[in-house]
């Protein structure tokens, strides 16, 4: 998992557009067994059409586009109220009662058929979300997302803090003056760290490095350590440090 995760941040931090960014996700996704995903960034004004950058079939996602289903989509009308990551497909849960089921059906004719997805908020509500999909619901798409659900949530949020770096949609500075500690528990801890590994990794009490990450929450002005990861990513100055 760490292999496939390193090569990921490393394929981002070269890719120069859209193209390479999706080249990245799909070789992470593939390596992990995950067939296909989907990034899609709401637009910035209302009636504005969304960005997508997916590795879904082309017939598929042109038809999406077209038709606006962004609009009524039942898994991005869950994302808008719901920020933390979910499942979803035909005949799970509520999603597949919905109004909208016949999308659920009309994606499934593109071997689309369930999925786990992760919204991306902000203040003012949901910016993007990055969904894995499958075309059926097996126990080993169970078991990666149950195993993996963090580390794939922090791949959706370096990925869409590169994608809005290299639109220029969201060149976000921080602001923060993080110490060195605290950007240095930060970059292990987006590793998927816990704060005694790295504790152990730096010579600290787990105490300490819980101190300061919550410091560095607290001058990013996030809640989660994703967050704060997303949010530090998304800098120039971040970006140009090394991630070991």
């Amino acid at each position: 998992m760490h292999r496939i995760f390193q090569n990921f941040i490393d394929c981002l931090s070269s890719a120069t557009n859209s193209d390479a960014l999706r080249d990245a996700m799909s070789q992470a996704a593939a390596g992990l067994d995950l067939s296909c995903f989907a990034y899609l960034s709401m637009p910035e004004k209302a009636g504005g059409p969304p960005e997508l950058i997916s590795n879904y079939p082309a017939a598929w996602t042109t038809h999406y586009l077209q038709s606006h289903y962004e609009r009524f989509d039942p898994v991005i009308n869950r994302a808008l109220g719901h920020p933390e990551p979910f499942e979803w497909g035909l005949g799970f849960g509520s999603l597949a009662l919905s109004n909208s089921q016949e999308l659920f059906e009309e994606a499934a004719r593109f071997g689309i058929r369930c999925g786990f997805t992760i919204p991306i908020h902000n203040d003012s509500g949901l910016v993007a979300a990055v969904t894995f999909a499958a075309g059926e619901r097996r126990p080993q798409f169970e078991r990666i997302i149950s195993e993996h659900a963090r580390v794939l949530q922090l791949m959706a949020m370096y990925f869409h803090a590169h994608a809005r770096r290299g639109t220029g949609s969201n060149r976000l500075t921080t602001g923060a003056a993080l110490s060195p500690r605290e950007a240095e528990c930060l970059e292990w801890a987006a590793q998927g760290k816990s704060a005694w590994e790295i504790g152990t990794i730096l010579g600290l009490s787990r105490h300490t490095v819980a101190t300061y990450l919550e410091n560095a929450k607290t001058k990013l002005g996030v809640r989660t350590i994703v967050q704060a990861v997303a949010r530090v990513t998304a800098s120039k100055s971040f970006g140009q440090r090394p991630i070991h």
